[in-house]
């Protein structure tokens, strides 16, 4: 009985080892795996400014670029509408791509075609004054620069 007891036991032994073993899994299946996680309509940094480069909150990085944009804005509408005497209301939405290299530019406004033939130089000031503003980061993902577009809409009003 004593003989059977070590025998038993370098048994166990050999066969206990792999409920201990570890499922390796390769780079490639973790890759994957993680891909499936990621939310590709968001980002978790957003493009900054000088003025927003130390914001931590997501929400408070947004609202700054936003803020910053419509600033830029500022004054356009009083600008291109002078002369024009009757009251007017639209919104219009400028779509903004920012590239991984911090480039803002344009890509798109959709505004009413009366709009744009009562204030035919609004389209390019707004472009101009978009494209001239400096970004100091862009939109981060994972600690990588990401390319984002923005759609922002800007509310026209004469009086």
């Amino acid at each position: 009985m004593n003989a059977r007891l070590p025998i038993l036991f370098l048994l166990f032994l050999a066969t206990s080892c792999q409920f201990f073993e570890t499922e390796k899994i390769s780079s490639e299946t973790f890759y994957e795996e993680d891909i499936k996680t990621i939310d590709w309509n968001d980002v978790d940094q957003y493009p900054a400014f000088a003025g927003c480069k130390d914001l931590i909150e997501k929400s408070e990085q947004k609202a700054c670029f936003s803020w910053e944009v419509r600033n830029a804005l500022e004054g356009i509408q009083s600008e291109t509408t002078i002369g024009f005497r009757e009251s007017f209301t639209d919104t219009i939405w400028i779509r903004l791509s920012v590239s991984e290299t911090s480039e803002l530019t344009v890509s798109e406004i959709e505004m009413d075609s009366l709009l744009m033939r009562v204030f035919p130089r609004f389209k390019a000031e707004v472009i101009g004054r978009i494209e001239s503003l400096q970004l100091v980061e862009p939109a981060n993902k994972k600690g990588i620069p990401v390319r984002t577009e923005f759609s922002l809409p800007i509310v026209i009003q004469t009086e």
